[in-house]
């Protein structure tokens, strides 16, 4: 599992905003860069859109101010699910970028994802938040629960730098 200090893969990922989608390189596209990253198994599931979606929408500001250059979030979907659930969402149009990681090779290669067969998960991304400085991340906070927010939100994530600012 990727940790604390470590660089994010050279990965071949989905960059999709409201306009536009790119497969780009991932620790190209992060570098020189201070971006927050926000992992969830999939749009459209619950705890992901009734949960996590608002908790970073109401903390996007908050977020922000700590010097975060951009907000995005990963799921193990293709473009167009995506590009519907951006839209759904208010995701596009609160600037948030969604990345793609479509055959979870993003995850896998960090370590991050997972199996539910029973609800048809494969491969899945585990919940949590990253920042990343030039690729690097330097704050990792994985979920402790399995149907909640309360590590992997945006408040924690902001915690977590406002700590390290002291």
């Amino acid at each position: 599992m990727i940790k604390k200090g470590q660089r994010l893969p050279s990965t071949e990922i989905l960059w999709v905003t409201e306009s536009d989608v790119e497969t780009i390189n991932l620790s190209h596209k992060l570098s020189g860069r201070r971006v927050a990253i926000f992992g969830m198994p999939g749009a459209f599931t619950d705890t992901c859109s009734e949960l996590h979606v608002p908790n970073i929408l109401g903390n996007k500001n908050d977020l922000l101010s700590t010097g975060v250059e951009e907000i995005c979030i990963l799921t193990v979907n293709d473009l167009f699910v995506l590009k519907e659930w951006g839209r759904s969402k208010g995701l596009f149009e609160a600037g948030i970028s969604l990345i793609g990681d479509a055959a979870s090779e993003c995850s896998k290669e960090m370590g991050l994802n997972f199996t539910v067969p029973a609800i048809g998960f494969y491969d899945r991304s585990l919940r949590y938040a990253m920042l990343t400085e030039d690729g690097i991340v330097k704050h990792f906070l994985m979920e402790e629960t399995q149907s909640g927010i309360t590590t992997s939100g945006a408040e924690a994530l902001i915690e977590a730098i406002s700590k390290s600012r002291t």
